[in-house]
């Protein structure tokens, strides 16, 4: 069993079963705690956050996992060379075709999966073992992330049955708690560079030189600050947790692109403090940097950028 396995199985066991849900007035401790296991170790805190937002999901979707003891993810990358296909049987549905990016291959239980079908875009609660036909060898050369085993999957196996769809068409993206979980997205890189934080601060020497005090108190500054950004985000997700006024993707962008860009800083700021030494003599330390510079790029960018530009004109935020 692997190390990313094991963590991921205590989660199940002792957090996940009273994690609180987005919008149920303790968004913040469901936050704080997919940071947590993030700082630890941050491919775990993406498998952590994929059962997590995978029993959102059925939750919103007024479902009960189909097995209670499973581990799940959520597989929802879209490919731009074909890609994963569902399509009408006779006793429910067939799952075809590829897909990238499905964290946990080999470690988890179950998954949602998106595909496309004739009635528009679905997402289906499947068992690993019966309907991923084959893993695309050398799909996850990742030295970044490498632990949460994101492989390429070909899907083929028996019929999925309607109980096993997860809401109507287009559900996985048109639902209210999407952007929530983007959000929580967000957590995951305020814990991988708390993390990092933490261990230059447990590796400096007792008197360490004026320069690296700066580097780490920027760092510092970064961090506090993208723990208040969560904290309001999941404040406000308590306060609408129906999105009834419409603000949820604004917000989500806000917090993710603050904390991708302060996220950034402390990876910056942090490899200024600590040099090259622990970079290279210290593998948990180049592992929590490669996972959180590979984690940040998972952030669109500036296509997200250009989207709240246009979402603050209109939403007269800033008129």
């Amino acid at each position: 069993m692997s190390g990313a396995q094991s963590a991921l199985e205590e989660f199940v066991r002792t957090d996940a079963v009273n994690l609180p849900l987005p919008g149920s007035g303790d968004t913040w401790r469901r936050f704080e705690t997919l940071a947590s296991w993030s700082s630890r170790d941050l491919s775990v805190g993406r498998l952590v956050e994929g059962h997590a937002d995978a029993t959102a999901i059925l939750s919103e979707a007024g479902m009960e996992p189909v097995d209670e003891g499973a581990i799940y993810g959520v597989w929802a990358a879209r490919s731009r060379h074909g890609g994963t296909v569902a399509e009408r049987v006779s006793g429910g549905w067939r799952l075809t075709g590829s897909k990238e990016f499905c964290s946990g291959s080999g470690i988890i239980d179950r998954a949602l999966v998106t595909a496309d079908t004739e009635d528009g875009y679905r997402i289906f609660d499947i068992a690993l073992e019966k309907n991923v036909a084959a893993v695309h060898e050398d799909s996850w050369p990742a030295v970044g992330m490498s632990a949460s085993v994101s492989e390429t999957l070909e899907f083929a196996g028996p019929e999925i049955p309607d109980a096993q769809v997860v809401g109507p068409p287009d559900f996985y993206t048109s639902r209210q708690g999407f952007w929530f979980g983007a959000s929580g997205v967000a957590a995951c890189w305020f814990g991988g560079a708390e993390g990092l934080a933490r261990n230059l601060i447990n590796s400096l020497p007792i008197e360490p030189n004026e320069h690296v005090l700066a580097d780490l108190g920027l760092a510092v500054a970064s961090l506090e600050a993208m723990r208040e950004v969560l904290k309001s985000s999941a404040n406000a997700i308590d306060a609408d947790p129906t999105d009834a006024a419409g603000q949820s993707r604004y917000r989500a962008l806000v917090a993710r692109q603050f904390v991708h860009d302060a996220a950034t800083e402390v990876l910056a700021r942090v490899g200024s403090a600590g040099g090259a030494r622990p970079l290279c003599h210290d593998a948990t330390q180049s592992r929590r940097v490669a996972d959180l510079y590979v984690y940040l790029s998972q952030h669109h960018g500036g296509i997200d950028a250009a989207a709240l530009g246009r979402l603050a004109r209109e939403v007269g935020a800033w008129s």
